[in-house]
């Protein structure tokens, strides 16, 4: 590491890291792994060790992040001591008042997951402290409790910054690649002018009760207590759903409870949830068990944060000019199936492989390019799961099958690329990059499909309780992430995962479809018909299902699901 030599002497780093939260703490570790020549420094306001249980967003993990902090970055040892083990996504559909969460439709695991695709509740202090410490050790110059001054981009030469230290003293720093980690303070976007408004609007408020709240204490119910063969609801993200809105609830390894409201602004205005009394009276409106239970505990309240129309995209992210944008510096989407570690993962990994090469010798402007425009298509891919759906989450039978039809995609294709650790080379997979783009198109007419589909829908309630598993391509998918598919397997297996995933959405399409046509008298589901009929995209993935379900025949009741198949204990 090369020390100032004096009052006007530069520091000089092939990579300077502005922001040391989890985005920035996390890649300088990729890359000191990597490459552990790398000469890093990793600039960070807040002063450490932080808070164990800091207030930040991220506290839930689903399986590219597990991947990436257990197999990536070797955390497997936190992980496991300090952290909470999650027992997968569990959602609670409205029924009635709410007031019997035993009454509600349930959707979750009854027994968890293999250890190889597990998933993390984290207190986000303890990553954070965990992973200052292992880049101390590792010989990264970390600089807790100072701020970047100022920040001069070099057009064809190191960029330089200006950094205040705790003591009032102040660090010149040369670095050939600087990375901003700062979080929704946005500092080069900002400055570069690269920000980008989305069509997702939502809301969000949380608070975090310092008492192991549990879910499971909430109904004695024994045939609901027994749906749970192995596991403990209250270590699932569990996810209170109605009209417009769903409230989170994560345990904590520190013995407390992250608790979140997260609303579409035109059913539920800012202004119901955007202080805490305000949003403890919204609770007894729409979720009266959650609002028991923080009244009971309300002196243990610890803090109360709002987000006001949070999502938010970038024009670029990535610039062989030597400067990259990390984590939601750049993007920022929904918390809805906890995608934030993932994009930090994904571009991380982006990241590390661009400046590894570039600090090389390799001329990587074409590279930086490639892994620009795929990284900003998979995240407008993922935006699409988002957009105008949050009416549909007061429809149970739709978004049931929303989440499921999601679910399987995301083990499908971005699970897929990530375990097998081909993203970073999509540059040199024309036929999966090819497939992606297909994907984008037909993707977002499903979505579209499955929010008219909500809108219109009077169907019977689904089954009482519903497994990820109950469902033979669920965990076909989900496990087939891990495989070991050797040599030219990925394209192979990708091509066949988005075939299936066409075939599943055909059948989707034509199910519903027909369940229209057997109710000639609703205008509203003519009036769709017609549409859908009409739409070729629509078609085309019924076609596809036609050629399919022959050969691969799949039990609809993953659409239809009904309470004489699943209720009960459903089928493998």
């Amino acid at each position: 590491m090369t020390e100032p030599r004096g009052p006007s002497a530069p520091e000089a780093y092939d990579v300077a890291v502005v922001g040391g939260g989890a985005a920035g703490l996390t890649l300088a570790l990729e890359l000191r792994r990597s490459r552990p020549d790398t000469r890093i420094v990793v600039v960070e306001r807040q002063r450490h060790p932080v808070p164990e249980t800091v207030h930040k967003v991220g506290e839930s993990t689903v399986e590219v992040a597990g991947h990436y902090l257990r197999e990536v970055l070797g955390l497997g040892e936190h992980l496991r001591s300090e952290q909470l083990d999650k027992f997968g996504l569990r959602v609670f559909f409205s029924e009635g008042d709410n007031g019997d969460i035993a009454r509600r439709v349930e959707l979750g695991h009854s027994e968890a997951p293999p250890a190889a695709v597990g998933t993390y509740q984290l207190d986000r202090g303890r990553l954070e402290n965990a992973l200052g410490r292992e880049l101390r050790d590792r010989g990264v110059r970390f600089l807790p409790g100072s701020r970047v001054e100022s920040l001069d981009l070099g057009a064809g030469e190191d960029h330089r910054l200006l950094v205040r230290t705790p003591d009032g003293g102040e660090r010149r720093i040369e670095a050939r690649w600087v990375v901003d980690a700062t979080g929704r303070s946005s500092l080069l976007k900002r400055r570069l002018g690269l920000g980008r408004r989305v069509g997702h609007r939502a809301n969000a408020a949380w608070f975090r009760v310092g008492h192991p709240i549990d879910i499971a204490d909430w109904s004695d119910d024994p045939q609901w207590q027994a749906r749970i063969r192995e596991g403990r609801r209250e270590l699932s993200t569990n996810h209170l759903m109605g009209p417009g809105y769903w409230v989170w609830l994560i345990r904590l390894s520190s013995d407390a409870i992250s608790i979140g409201i997260v609303t579409d602004p035109d059913l539920h205005p800012f202004e119901e949830t955007n202080r805490f009394d305000r949003a403890l009276e919204w609770l007894a409106v729409h979720e009266p068990q959650c609002a028991a239970a923080v009244t009971e505990h309300r002196e243990e309240v610890r803090d109360f944060r709002v987000m006001k129309d949070y999502a938010y995209g970038c024009e670029q992210v990535f610039s062989a000019d030597g400067w990259c944008l990390a984590g939601e510096a750049g993007v920022f989407l929904d918390p809805l199936y906890s995608p934030g570690l993932d994009l930090i993962a994904i571009g991380n990994g982006l990241i590390t492989d661009l400046v590894g090469r570039a600090l090389d010798g390799e001329d990587v402007e074409e590279r930086a390019a490639i892994h620009d425009r795929m990284f900003l298509l998979i995240t407008e891919g993922w935006l699409a799961v988002y957009e105008d759906q949050y009416p549909l989450m007061g429809a149970p039978r739709p978004m049931l099958v929303k989440i499921i039809w999601d679910t399987a995609v995301y083990w499908a294709v971005v699970g897929l690329l990530y375990f097998q650790n081909r993203i970073r080379d999509l540059g040199d997979l024309p036929g999966v990059v090819a497939g992606l783009g297909r994907f984008s198109v037909w993707s977002r007419e499903v979505q579209r499909f499955l929010r008219e589909w909500g809108a219109v829908d009077d169907s019977a309630g689904p089954a009482s309780f519903v497994r990820f598993y109950d469902f033979a391509f669920m965990p076909r998918l989900h496990v087939g992430m891990t495989a070991d598919l050797g040599d030219g397997g990925l394209e192979e297996r990708f091509a066949a995962n988005l075939r299936f995933i066409e075939h599943l959405s055909g059948q989707l399409v034509a199910t519903v479809m027909a369940e229209f046509d057997a109710d000639p008298g609703n205008a509203d589901k003519r009036r769709l018909l017609r549409r859908w009929r009409g739409n070729d995209v629509l078609m085309d993935l019924v076609a596809v299902h036609e050629q399919e379900r022959s050969a691969d025949p799949v039990d609809d009741a993953w659409i239809t699901l009904g309470g004489d198949v699943l209720a009960s204990g459903g089928r493998r």
